[in-house]
């Protein structure tokens, strides 16, 4: 590995939300109360899960059967298996318990607590007859949402001027890479997109610049961590040929503009390492607006 390149390990995670339609709806809802419900559609076909509109009609789907919780495996392998249920014309992909194949009976092995969700089948195990696993619950309000957790975990390693890059940061200094052909800078350092070369030169840019186009975020979502409205803006370094994103703080969002002239606010030297995030925010600087044409050519 090149002495300039960093590793660190990454975790991206978020919620998956999807508001559920009719159809979807009474199949989570079923399946909260162990039954599976599948759609008939205009050829008498049982699609399970449940199609929301027909494949042949191109209809709203409002036909819902219910299918039994046994059926038969039409392939398969380690611990996953599609499953006709008995009733079904098509087959539901889930997890199979060791000893499945194809041909084989198996039945819904129910979540002890179900919420109307996919995962209240916790899997399919061999059997002709439906299991009784799974507490019943009291019937309640149907389901019409569903949310998901996402998580990818994986290790990052930097190319050698990225990580030259995010060395100068825990110093307090910003350094692109010119293009040696067009001569452009870029922040962080990267292959130059308009000649297609890699960027040796070094090049040190000021901690100011100029919003070039801007963003007012209005609406909450979930693990945000500024309260609404705020701005992210893309800012025009000095010395750099192409703009970085960044939160803008210190003015209210609406009196934001274009050609607004902003200063690196750094956080506390003490908490310097690696990361772009040694600079908390942009905020005004008190010059005056750049005039457009200053700009014009990197919006």
């Amino acid at each position: 590995m090149d002495v300039d390149s960093l590793t660190a390990p990454m975790t991206i995670s978020f919620d998956y939300t999807r508001s559920l339609g009719p159809v979807l709806s009474r199949f989570m809802s079923g399946l909260r109360a162990r039954r599976v419900l599948g759609a008939r559609t205009s050829d008498g076909r049982v699609h399970v899960p449940p199609l929301e509109y027909d494949p042949v009609t191109h209809e709203p789907v409002t036909d819902l059967v219910e299918v039994a919780p046994v059926g038969t495996v039409v392939s398969g392998t380690t611990g996953w298996a599609l499953v006709r249920l008995d009733g079904a014309d098509t087959a539901l992909l889930h997890r199979a318990a060791a000893g499945v194949s194809t041909g084989v009976r198996v039945r819904i092995r129910w979540a002890a607590v179900r919420r109307g969700h996919i995962t209240d089948i916790e899997g399919f195990e061999p059997g002709d007859v439906s299991g009784t696993s799974g507490v019943p619950q009291a019937p309640s309000e149907d389901v019409t949402g569903i949310v998901t957790p996402i998580t990818l975990e994986y290790t990052h390693t930097t190319s050698p001027g990225e990580g030259r890059y995010l060395r100068a940061l825990q110093e307090g200094r910003i350094t692109g890479r010119r293009c040696p052909v067009c001569r452009k800078v870029y922040v962080p350092p990267r292959i130059c997109p308009v000649d297609g070369v890699h960027t040796e030169e070094i090049v040190e840019v000021a901690d100011h610049g100029t919003i070039t186009t801007f963003c007012v975020v209005n609406v909450p979502f979930a693990g945000q961590r500024l309260t609404p409205p705020y701005v992210v803006a893309q800012v025009l370094l000095d010395g750099a040929d192409i703009p970085i994103p960044h939160l803008v703080t210190g003015i209210d969002a609406a009196e934001v503009r274009m050609g607004m002239r902003v200063a690196a606010s750094w956080r506390d030297p003490a908490e310097w390492s690696t990361t772009p995030e040694n600079i908390a925010h942009f905020e005004p600087s008190g010059e005056p607006d750049a005039p457009y044409e200053t700009y014009a050519e990197h919006l």
